[in-house]
């Protein structure tokens, strides 16, 4: 079975890195990486992930501003976009639901916890 494409946009490379290993040695992922938004919206058209995880507080492009324009790309507005994030407030919750993101996950979060929303999220896609 092909491995499913990841996309991670954070700017805690750190946070990256670990994901990124975790969800590789599953052997279910091909995970790659963007520190802030303008890079990732760039790596996910050239790559057209099955699956991007965003951030929301970031530099250069925030992720609610980074969501706004995946979701009107002819190119990726498809994508499914789980957002992960270390602030769990409402209004950013709120504003990631309205922009149609399949999940709004708090920070700090198991890696096997992680797997799981992932498949689910990309079963119901596909």
């Amino acid at each position: 079975m092909a491995k499913k494409k990841i996309l991670i946009i954070d700017d805690e490379e750190n946070l990256c890195k670990f994901v990124k290993i975790n969800l590789e040695l599953t052997g279910a992922f091909e995970v790659s990486m963007a520190t802030n938004g303008i890079e990732g919206i760039s790596v996910a058209q050239k790559t057209k992930p099955d699956l991007i995880l965003l951030d929301i507080l970031m530099p250069v492009m925030d992720g609610i501003e980074a969501l706004k324009r995946l979701r009107k790309d002819k190119d990726t507005f498809r994508i499914p976009v789980l957002m992960l994030s270390a602030i769990g407030y409402e209004p950013f919750k709120i504003r990631a639901a309205e922009l149609y993101a399949e999940r709004y996950i708090t920070k700090p979060i198991e890696t096997s916890e992680l797997k799981a929303k992932i498949e689910e999220v990309l079963k119901k896609e596909g």
